[in-house]
């Protein structure tokens, strides 16, 4: 039982000086490890991201992407860092039609078609740190945890195997059976054809030696050198898009960040092409709602997050893409006659029907940091579905995202595919500050579902009253589909009351119902800061694998 009177099978971890939070304990271990030996919460985030994109290979990875909000308390200041890659120069409408293909394929190299933005995030958060944060570890002792575990090995977790095993379906080539990918064969089974079982040691030697070069070379090892080409080379050969010149030309773009208010407190998030507008723009409708008179748990509650969601998304998927591209319209979006607007829309006696088929996928990591003297760090980073495009390039080590295949082949889709542009992107860690400083550091994994976990997080915290663990066990719902589904379905928990599904259900809601604790709903975590005795209170979900530990 914890102070507030409701059940958590797990306590809060509170500690006086820093906090991290990560989906894996190994990583969690990484990160404070840094902290405490004076580092700062940059330093401790690129710790844990590097470490967990080697632990928890089939959500991350250095083939794929994140991005970064990071509070630097000497100076007052949030950035934010977009470093997810483009679209490669070849990456044209006409090349996918030529193949007679309707969609980007979801696996195999023809969806490693961005380049992996993460490496140089950390790289360029690192300069940041050392430039204007007093940071003062150096490079490569930030990726001696990764390497480590790359070299000596890691336990795998059940789900690694869970996601492996569920990945080498024969019967669905479009997005499993990648056995089919002789390097996935290689690294992610065994001799014998099947995967590692839980608690069984697993080593990724090619990964090790990749980050051995990147932390001795920098992120230039990955995106200008031998190693590039040898991505290039195995990817062109099995028809690949993306050049020596892409990789050579990536940045990661510190950008302005976004945000709206919540109940008098400031809400941030990251910009375009994140979906980070939709997450604001779903606490800006429920402004309107006063959860007074709204019980928590109750089926009033689930009703009007989902349609919220659902208000917030239609505005999301009219202009989402990358603003380089195509002007979006953020102001109004967001505003607070825009928030009023969509809530007159919610009808709490039946549910909106949307047509649109929600992305049921969005394997991801978040992971959130608080060093001692309040720098706070929220950061998320993925390779998009399991195991990403299943492709690595030969002795590289290197799973390459599938972020890509998000790109539509419709000339006239907001979102269409073009060389050098940024797809739509799931991605969006978050923060809200009380007054002028941090006070809830918080994201998830979960592609659709990021925006409605974050909405769970945050009302239960601020409106009801939750400490951080309570918030994040709570019984979680899913607005989207599942694979091979052909509608929206809301996915709920087993833990929610029968009275309440039936509610539910009676207002057109196509319900199904699902485990008690089932990672489908994402892995979320959040580190909340006490501003009167500067205590982190730092939560993990035992949906995933992780650990909140602080000293």
């Amino acid at each position: 039982m914890n102070q507030n009177g409701r059940f958590t099978y797990r306590a809060t971890t509170m500690a006086p000086n820093a906090m991290v939070t990560t989906p894996h304990y190994l990583a969690s271990q990484a990160g404070i490890k840094v902290l405490q030996e004076g580092g700062n919460a940059v330093e401790a985030a690129i710790a844990a991201a590097a470490t967990i994109s080697v632990v928890y290979p089939h959500m991350n990875g250095i083939g794929g992407d994140n991005f970064w909000l990071i509070y630097d308390a000497k100076n007052k200041e949030l950035k934010a860092l977009n470093a997810s890659g483009r679209a490669g120069e070849n990456a044209t409408l006409q090349y996918y039609q030529k193949q007679n293909l309707k969609k980007i394929p979801s696996r195999g190299p023809l969806a490693a078609n961005t380049v992996p933005g993460a490496v140089a995030g950390w790289e360029k958060a690192h300069q940041y740190s050392t430039q204007k944060m007093s940071g003062s570890f150096k490079w490569d002792q930030l990726l001696a945890s990764a390497i480590f575990y790359a070299k000596e090995g890691f336990p795998v977790t059940p789900s690694q195997e869970y996601w492996t095993n569920i990945n080498l379906d024969e019967r669905d080539d479009e997005f499993r059976h990648l056995q089919r990918f002789l390097e996935f064969r290689k690294i992610f089974l065994k001799s014998s054809g099947l995967s590692y079982k839980a608690g069984e040691l697993m080593k990724q030697t090619d990964l090790a030696l990749t980050l051995e070069g990147i932390a001795q070379k920098g992120a230039q090892f990955l995106y200008n050198g031998e190693i590039t080409k040898m991505m290039v080379k195995d990817l062109q050969e099995k028809e690949g898009l993306l050049t020596f010149s892409d990789f050579v030309h990536h940045t990661s773009d510190w950008v302005e960040p976004i945000s709206g208010t919540y109940r008098g407190y400031k809400v941030y998030n990251v910009p375009p092409n994140s979906q980070g507008f939709a997450s604001l723009s779903i606490l800006n409708i429920l402004n309107n709602i006063d959860f007074e008179y709204i019980k928590e748990g109750s089926a009033d509650y689930y009703h009007v997050l989902a349609e919220a969601t659902k208000l917030a998304f239609f505005d999301r998927d009219r202009y989402l893409t990358d603003p380089d591209f195509s002007p979006i319209p953020l102001d109004d979006i967001l505003s607070v006659k825009r928030g009023m607007e969509l809530a007159e829309k919610i009808d709490f006696t039946r549910a909106i029907d949307m047509e649109k088929q929600l992305d049921p996928k969005g394997d991801t990591v978040w992971l959130g940091v608080v060093d001692k003297d309040g720098n706070a760090v929220s950061l998320i980073q993925s390779i998009y579905h399991e195991f990403g495009s299943g492709f690595i390039p030969k002795n590289t080590g290197i799973l390459l995202q599938n972020r890509g295949s998000y790109f539509s082949l419709d000339p006239n889709h907001v979102n269409c595919l073009q060389p050098k542009k940024r797809t739509y992107h799931t991605l969006n860690p978050a923060m809200i500050f009380k007054g002028n400083e941090p006070y809830l550091i918080y994201g998830t994994m979960g592609g659709e579902g990021q925006p409605q976990t974050q909405a769970a997080l945050v009302t239960r915290i601020l409106d009801y009253g939750h400490d951080v663990q309570a918030a994040i066990e709570a019984p979680r719902w899913l607005y989207g589909r599942t694979w091979g589904a052909d509608s929206n379905s809301l996915k709920l928990e087993g833990r929610i009351s029968t009275a309440a599904i039936q509610s539910l259900k009676n207002r057109g809601h196509n319900v199904e119902i699902l485990g008690h604790f089932t990672d489908v709903m994402g892995h979320a975590g959040v580190i909340k800061i006490d501003p009167e005795y500067n205590v982190k209170y730092g939560g993990a979900d035992p949906r995933g694998d992780g650990a909140a530990i602080g000293y």
